[in-house]
């Protein structure tokens, strides 16, 4: 392979697992603003099987490959770059494509510090699930000590982020989850309380641990099949945040009248599609407020939960995994160096 080429993961046509393959691909060059990173590791995001089942293009501008999140090395720099990052620093990024390839350019003000004590493939499983749950308990749910926080897909990267996150801010976190063995991962990470969708209602489940109150937030990517118990659910004057649509987008019944009797907020998000500016901001709070805490040395210590690290060689497996839904925490895939 010629140092103008790299390689990347790839699919001709949209489909199962079994059309992901490595391909030999033009390596990009870092303009103005931008670093190269030479990629150690990337991490598995719901959007990668959406994007190659043909149902989620990536933004406008953004690299075709896979690849929300990733970690490695600064290689070159681009032009006008501000001098806070030199040739051979380790980093971890946040992208709307392109990690899941030996190298990806990145705007600077993306570019986070990789904690000590952490590895390049734990440094690779936080920056999209952790900016997500950030984002879903600051920025949006405004979240505050005292606060209940029912988590949906509790032992999911996000879900997983936002236990610790919610418990830092001195909130009560819920999960729903499908095991006993996700319940269990989940309040070893410090949920209060966990419910199995499949063997319970959570709605009467969650009303039963709040003694009739409901939660003050929800975290909800399962959208549409959970609307009415989410509202059930729902303290009065509760914020509602919907990130994702695993559970469909179609509502039938009367939604608007229930939220409106709890004077219940709908927030809606999507992280990758925001422009440039907004997640800049975005990393830097993160990189001031919740960083510092994944060291070793925090005493509240944050931690990113691995399930499974593979080789980019084995990207259809790695897919075919996270598609049967046993994974607790993320999925990690490592490129050769």
């Amino acid at each position: 392979m010629s140092s103008e080429n790299m390689l990347a993961v790839h699919f001709d046509k949209p489909g199962g697992p079994e059309n992901l393959y490595l391909k030999e691909v033009a390596k990009p060059s870092p303009v103005e603003s931008e670093v190269l990173l030479k990629v150690a590791a990337s991490a598995l995001n719901r959007a990668d099987l959406l994007q190659r089942q043909g149902q989620y293009p990536p933004p406008p501008g953004a690299s075709s490959i896979l690849g929300l999140e990733a970690s490695g090395h600064i290689a070159a720099l681009g032009p006008a770059c501000q001098g806070h990052w030199k040739i051979g620093d380790p980093v971890m990024v946040l992208l709307p494509g392109g990690g899941q390839a030996q190298y990806v350019t990145v705007p600077e003000g993306l570019l986070m510090p990789i904690p000590a004590g952490l590895t390049l493939s734990q440094a690779a499983a936080i920056p999209e699930a952790w900016l997500t749950a950030f984002q879903l308990l600051h920025l949006l749910g405004h979240v505050q000590a005292g606060d209940s926080v029912l988590i949906h897909a509790g032992s999911s990267g996000v879900g997983t982020a936002a236990i610790q996150l919610a418990r830092m801010a001195g909130a009560i976190p819920l999960v729903t989850a499908g095991s006993q063995h996700k319940l269990q991962m989940a309040e070893k990470l410090g949920a209060a309380a966990g419910f199995n969708y499949k063997e319970e209602d959570f709605s009467e489940a969650t009303l039963k641990f709040t003694k009739g109150a409901g939660v003050n937030l929800i975290l909800d990517c399962i959208g549409g099949s959970y609307w009415e118990k989410n509202v059930n659910c729902l303290a009065l004057d509760g914020r509602w945040v919907l990130y994702g649509l695993m559970g469909g987008n179609d509502i039938n019944g009367p939604l608007l009248s229930k939220l409106l009797f709890k004077r219940g907020s709908l927030i809606t998000t999507l992280l990758r599609s925001r422009d440039e500016k907004y997640k800049q901001m975005l990393v830097e709070a993160f990189t001031k407020q919740i960083l510092p805490h994944f060291s070793t040395e925090s005493p509240q210590r944050l931690v990113p939960v691995l399930d499974r690290v593979y080789p980019v060689t084995a990207i259809q497996e790695a897919h075919a995994y996270i598609e049967s839904n046993k994974n607790v925490g993320k999925i990690v895939l490592e490129l050769p160096q």
